[in-house]
């Protein structure tokens, strides 16, 4: 399975932004993962075979996460500067994935920069 990101960018506090994950194989339980410089890479949002999904505390009613066949979106709304990090896309076969330890396949990762 390959993972491949798009939609990062730089925008301003309070802006918009839409990441993709295009995935090649076969994917089941899915998320997105962010490392800010200095810190611990950390789960965003992620996505179970059922449909079914969670969000960090710090980025629930603002993000949203979705999927479609092979593709795996971020909707990124009301962006705040402690967004700022590396975005990255991870998937596994397994129908549900309980820690990142779970996950066998990464992308490369889409810089997310929010300026005040």
């Amino acid at each position: 399975v390959q993972l491949q990101e798009s939609g990062g960018g730089s925008v301003q506090s309070g802006g918009s932004l839409k990441l993709s994950c295009a995935a090649s194989g076969d994917t089941r339980c899915m998320a997105w993962f962010r490392q800010a410089p200095g810190k611990e890479r950390e789960v965003v949002a992620d996505m179970r075979m059922d449909g079914s999904s969670t969000y960090t505390d710090s980025v629930k009613g603002r993000f949203t996460i979705s999927r479609g066949p092979g593709i795996l979106y971020l909707q990124m709304n009301s962006l705040k500067p402690e967004d700022t990090a590396m975005y990255y896309c991870a998937a596994d076969r397994r129908p549900s994935c309980l820690t990142s330890y779970d996950y066998n396949f990464w992308g490369q990762g889409t810089q997310v920069t929010v300026s005040s």
